[in-house]
């Protein structure tokens, strides 16, 4: 029973535009408390949205809204659709072991279906998993191995019959309890995103 109370389902919808050649995921999203806005990676001081003001602005607060403690929600989805970047989680339904938001203490009870998610990404050609428990998750579904820090593995999965091959890049976590300077993260990003033509 205690179980069935801490269940959650993601609260988000996956956001696909057209053409995306990258799906980003991360493991599932904060509690809502720490929400600054509705949409992937919600936390104010999550730098994930950092990263991307700096590689695609040069500017780590181009996309970030200080006065109001949040973030300019319409510019980050305007990028996303203009490079084809999609966004959903590894997680669909989780158990919080611990009452925060650390991937440790999440425990998924359904991940993510790859091979429904690709129907809907047809031209998609790279996953980037934005932390170690999404890339193990991916890895786990694929048959790979887990990629470092900042490398890649090719993965292929059957998708409506037909094989497809993607590159399964493991990427640092957006979080800033994740030991590394925010311009070295985004050095990596630069990097996986140069790889997949997004830049």
């Amino acid at each position: 029973m205690k179980d069935e109370i801490l269940t959650e389902a993601h609260p988000l919808e996956p956001f696909f535009p057209e053409n995306s050649k990258l799906l980003m995921c991360g493991t599932f999203p904060p509690k809502q408390n720490r929400w600054s806005m509705h949409f992937y990676y919600p936390n104010y001081i999550n730098d994930m949205w950092r990263i991307f003001g700096l590689i695609y602005f040069g500017s780590k607060d181009a996309l970030v809204d200080d006065a109001h403690k949040t973030f300019h929600l319409d510019k980050i989805k305007s990028l996303l659709r203009e490079k084809g970047i999609a966004l959903s989680d590894t997680g669909k339904e989780v158990v919080r072991i611990k009452d925060n938001a650390s991937d440790k203490w999440l425990q998924i009870n359904k991940p993510i279906d790859l091979s429904s998610t690709l129907v809907s990404l047809p031209e998609c050609v790279a996953i980037a998993t934005t932390g170690e428990k999404a890339a193990g998750v991916v890895a786990g579904l694929t048959g790979t191995t887990v990629p470092k820090v900042g490398e890649w593995v090719e993965c292929r999965i059957e998708v409506e019959g037909k094989e497809r091959v993607f590159r399964h890049w493991r990427m640092p976590s957006s979080s800033r309890a994740y030991p590394m300077k925010l311009e070295i993260k985004a050095r990596y990003y630069r990097r996986m995103l140069e790889s997949t033509g997004l830049i």
